[in-house]
């Protein structure tokens, strides 16, 4: 070829480098090695003078005869028309096999070889999906392979194939030694493919003085391991050292840098974290082991799809079971939990799951934790997403006959309507205009009380559902009084707290009277002249109602059935015709409440509740009303009990009350808090009962509820001075920490002369009953102290009064 003919070639490349567009197609990678030719081979990267010294000494493992048997099998993928297999054959290492996927630079290599090497072997082959067998190679070689794969508009895909292939056909201890640019969406993907069971170092190539800058090649070196340890990557080059002229490079030495700081910080928090998080990647590489075989007791969680490989992304957790038996009627199963059980003890906590792959009868399971993203898909879609993904993470291999089978655990739910949602939105821009108007605090409450029907949350609770459900069962207590198969329960969710069910009511038809219903719809028009009460009310729901003589939950009716530690002194007290005096912290649906105030009437209530929003809510959807024993306070609960305490004379103290507007109407002073009249000169006796019934907000307390404020011993020891002499504090205990609740009973033990409990045997609901009476109730006097209460207790169906006195027999003394 003439000078003229080599300065057009040279001129050609150039302009088929600037239009050769995606290198990842064959077609035009076949165009380009039409018109280069083989003579004049073309090298993207570093020359043969400055890769043959760092090469060499990988290859020829400290100085030994690259020809000794047996030799090197090595594998160089996208092999173009360089001279780097040529050089190395020529170096002493002759097992080198060479594929691509161009067939004219096959051929033309071939011709180009056949003579002076004749063991060079050449092959017509896609990287992606190489037609060679598992662990065939002990090298392989990629000159710029990968750099050509990760066009970062196609995204990571064909990268990820062609690593999956590299480490599939390379042998143990063998090295996949690629020379890339270090772009840092190649990196990303290097570093997490190599992360598990493989050495991984970095070299920085030598330059010769007038090479370009922005061409400078790096090595990065990855040696497969027996085992599934996790290595720091080694940097073996000095960051300082390298030549950093040239914007291209300044600014991918930086990035390399920074991607070998991050990544190591990675694989640190992967060596000390106690329950990772991994990736499905992470797992199929060896991050917990060889996935194919079962390991007793063997647990990790994983994040499962997402990233365009599936529809939706899940959180799974994936337990081998304890023990081999040959019971097992499962080799391995997927058991989905719903998102309204999620945060159950049996699905949340791994003593729970354990019980789950026992009771499953599988030798894998896969659980599958459902939340909000998956809302709107069934679960045939979700099945169908899943199954994929699942068949990776099943033990034993190449058996894609074998069917998985998919469980669920079942919400009991038939049926479900949302009645009413409040949307969590920021109140601090309201504050913010509400302070440029002089009467503030009446404004504010227009913002927060009126448009809390409009759907605009308190800054104080969070979300909020009114649902109507038809649950598959239910109980015998519920079942023998209102015999239909589709009896329906309203329930208020708070989302806060990982969809806890915080109230629960049965609906009925008022009276379960059709002539009753018909007098209703002939008067529902004046009693619905408020603006969207219509909206809220569907022609069904118009003919039911909260019915406040059952309870629908048994935390509701344990609390309620400690009441027989004290049912003397409610039987002495009604007999005279005085009131005990009963507080209760915590309004939610305004259930418990309503039901103490039909079925005892010598109790006067005070209800205490944080959230205005929470009020208006249980009125509207709970018929929750208050009258002159039943009264509502929003304010702080702590606060209130310590005024009271502050308040409290030996035989009574004043009226707490809210703070009266212009108008008369009340309203909650300006601090949240509750009001308390010094000059009130009507005094009544202290608290008789007390009764905490709260969520908590923050759960790194390890409690759901109370709030941990409510058992702290200070506000224990207020508690104790505001009761009564025969007072009874009554706290709802939901942990799965047996360490919190042995905490929580310690420092009940401490202030309270008795102490009681009642353990909920379907959930982890601890109901503790704390006694100031110097006085205790025998434990074989429960009976007649029962039969005392169920005389107080007037029902209208004598069944759900039943379900409180079987509750009063699982009763246990603490102290």
């Amino acid at each position: 070829m003439g000078k003229k003919d080599k300065q057009s070639s040279k001129a050609s490349t150039e302009e088929l480098l600037t239009t050769l567009g995606d290198f990842t197609k064959k077609e035009n990678w076949d165009k380009f090695f039409t018109i280069r030719g083989t003579d004049d081979s073309f090298e993207w990267y570093a020359e043969w003078t400055e890769l043959h010294h760092p090469l060499l000494s990988l290859l020829a493992g400290n100085g030994e005869n690259p020809s000794s048997s047996p030799p090197l099998q090595i594998l160089v993928p996208g092999c173009g028309n360089s001279k780097l297999s040529e050089n190395l054959y020529d170096a002493g290492f002759r097992e080198i096999t060479n594929i691509d996927f161009s067939k004219v630079v096959i051929s033309d290599m071939l011709k180009r070889n056949v003579r002076d090497r004749p063991g060079m072997r050449w092959r017509v082959m896609d990287m992606t999906q190489m037609k060679v067998e598992d662990e065939s190679f002990d090298v392989v070689l990629d000159k710029g392979g990968l750099d050509a794969l990760m066009e970062p508009e196609l995204g990571p895909k064909l990268g990820n194939q062609y690593l999956s292939e590299v480490k599939r056909v390379l042998n143990f201890e063998g090295k996949f030694i690629c020379l890339t640019l270090a772009q840092s969406h190649v990196l990303a993907l290097l570093f997490s493919k190599f992360r598990f069971g493989w050495k991984m170092s970095v070299h920085a190539i030598p330059q010769k003085p007038f090479s370009k800058p922005d061409l400078r090649t790096f090595m990065v070196v990855a040696e497969k391991e027996r085992s599934s340890a996790l290595h720091l990557i080694t940097a073996l080059f000095d960051h300082s050292s390298l030549d950093c002229t040239g914007d291209q490079f300044a600014f991918t030495a930086v990035g390399l840098h920074e991607a070998l700081e991050n990544e190591n910080q990675i694989r640190k928090e992967y060596s000390i974290g106690p329950d990772i998080l991994y990736s499905l990647e992470d797992l199929l590489i060896g991050a917990k082991g060889d996935l194919s075989k079962l390991s007793l007791g063997r647990r990790f969680q994983l994040i499962l799809g997402g990233n365009g490989e599936s529809r939706f992304s899940y959180k799974a957790i994936v337990l081998d079971a304890k023990e081999s038996s040959c019971q097992f009627t499962y080799h391995c199963g997927v058991f989905i939990v719903p998102k309204t059980r999620a945060h159950e003890w049996l699905f949340s906590s791994e003593e729970g799951q354990w019980l789950v792959v026992e009771s499953s009868k599988a030798a894998r399971l896969i659980m599958i934790i459902m939340d909000s993203s998956h809302t709107n898909a069934n679960m045939d879609d979700i099945q169908k997403d899943l199954s994929p993904l699942v068949k990776q993470l099943a033990p034993g291999k190449d058996d894609n006959s074998a069917q998985i089978p998919f469980m669920m655990a079942g919400d009991g739910i038939k049926e479900r309507k949302t009645v009413h949602k409040v949307v969590e939105r920021v109140v601090a821009e309201l504050w913010r205009c509400v302070c440029m108007v002089r009467e503030k605090e009446m404004l504010l409450q227009r913002i927060v009380f009126g448009f809390s029907k409009e759907k605009v949350i308190s800054s104080l609770t969070g979300s909020i559902i009114v649902e109507d459900v038809v649950y598959e069962n239910v109980a015998d207590d519920v079942s023998r009084p209102f015999p239909s198969s589709d009896l329906v329960f309203r329930r208020l969710v708070f989302q806060r707290a990982e969809g806890l069910v915080q109230s629960e009511a049965l609906l009925t038809r008022d009276e379960s009277s059709h002539k009753i219903v018909e007098e209703k719809k002939k008067t529902s028009s004046s009693k619905s002249k408020k603006k969207g009460s219509q909206n809220r009310n569907d022609a069904s729901s118009k003919q039911l109602k909260v019915y406040h003589d059952y309870m629908a939950s048994s935390y509701h009716m344990g609390i309620i059935s400690g009441f027989t530690l004290m049912s003397s002194y409610l039987e002495s007290v009604e007999s005279t015709g005085k009131t005990v005096n009963a507080v209760i912290i915590g309004l939610g649906a305004g259930l418990l409440p309503m039901f103490l105030h039909g079925c005892m009437p010598s109790l006067q209530i005070e209800v205490v509740e944080l959230d205005a929003v929470v009020l208006s809510l249980a009125r509207d959807y709970f018929g929750f009303a208050e009258d002159e024993r039943l009264k509502v306070h929003i304010a702080d609960g702590i606060k209130f009990v310590r005024e009271v305490k502050h308040f409290a004379v030996a035989d009574g103290l004043p009226a707490i009350h809210e703070i009266e507007d212009a108008s008369g109407s009340t309203k909650p002073s300006p601090d949240g808090s509750c009001s308390v009249s010094y000059t009130e000169a009507r005094g009544r006796p202290r608290v008789d009962i007390l009764i905490i019934d709260v969520d908590s907000s923050d759960s790194s307390s390890g409690m759901a509820c109370p709030a941990a404020d409510f058992v702290e011993e200070s506000f224990l020891l207020t508690v104790k001075d505001t009761l009564s002499e025969q007072g009874l504090f009554i706290v709802n205990l939901v942990s799965r920490s047996p360490a919190v609740k042995d905490m929580i009973i310690s420092r009940m033990k401490a202030v309270f002369n008795h102490l009681f409990s009642l353990q909920l045997e379907e959930d982890i609901n601890m109901v503790l009953f704390g006694l100031c009476s110097e006085a205790c109730l025998k434990e074989d006097c429960f009976p007649e102290a029962a039969c005392q209460l169920d005389k107080l207790l007037k029902f209208k169906h004598q069944e759900i009064g039943q379900s409180i006195i079987d509750s009063t027999k699982k009763i246990r003394r603490l102290k």
